[in-house]
């Protein structure tokens, strides 16, 4: 697209087995994948309605999922195309769509989880409006991570090094950032559902 920004969503196949492991340990893994199917027809629902104020290419990064299931969920989820995560940590992952994103044109590269209930459409373009001006936009995540990242620029090291999966990633991001001479611009706080716990306030 034209834009030059793109906003990938990173997502898991919803298939009972493949997503949502903590959720399905709570409430079992047919419900757990029916709540990851819903939280990612959220998350491009969303996404389409920031669309309408702020073009952008919408891009699908699946998980746990085939090229023909991959292209049909692409087309389920009104994305503009989608692409395969591939292997790696999730730093590996991040950093494989950036510079994707940035090979294909894309000046501006947003990139959101798809576990976010509170998810609106304005936090997408303000992510974009953000990096006319700044390099690094960060969403804090209420577990310690991040829920979204936005960048204007390809610095790997703000995906290395990082203990994924901790309650220390947005910290140890934050650091990396500063040794990049990067200044993080910041988003709401928002919460993941990842655990039975959270399926409380989304109900």
């Amino acid at each position: 697209m034209s834009s030059g920004r793109t906003l990938v969503v990173m997502a898991r196949w919803p298939a009972p087995g493949r997503c949502k492991s903590r959720l399905a340990a709570g409430i079992g893994r047919p419900r757990a994948a029916a709540v990851q199917g819903r939280l990612c027809r959220h998350t491009c629902a969303v996404a389409r309605q920031a669309r309408q104020r702020l073009a952008f290419e919408l891009v699908l990064a699946g998980q746990g999922v085939g090229p023909r299931a991959l292209r049909r969920w692409v087309a389920q989820l009104g994305c503009d195309r989608g692409v395969e995560q591939g292997p790696g940590s999730l730093g590996v992952r991040l950093q494989r769509q950036v510079l994707r994103a940035r090979r294909g044109g894309a000046e501006q590269v947003v990139l959101v989880g798809s576990d976010l209930p509170e998810l609106d459409a304005s936090d997408l373009v303000q992510a974009f409006r953000t990096l006319e001006t700044q390099p690094l936009v960060l969403g804090p995540a209420g577990d310690g991570g991040y829920w979204l990242i936005g960048l204007n620029g390809c610095w790997p090291a703000l995906f290395c090094g990082i203990p994924w999966g901790s309650s220390l990633v947005l910290e140890h991001t934050t650091q990396a950032a500063g040794r990049l001479g990067l200044e993080p611009r910041w988003l709401s706080r928002r919460h993941d559902l990842d655990r039975p716990d959270d399926l409380a306030a989304w109900r």
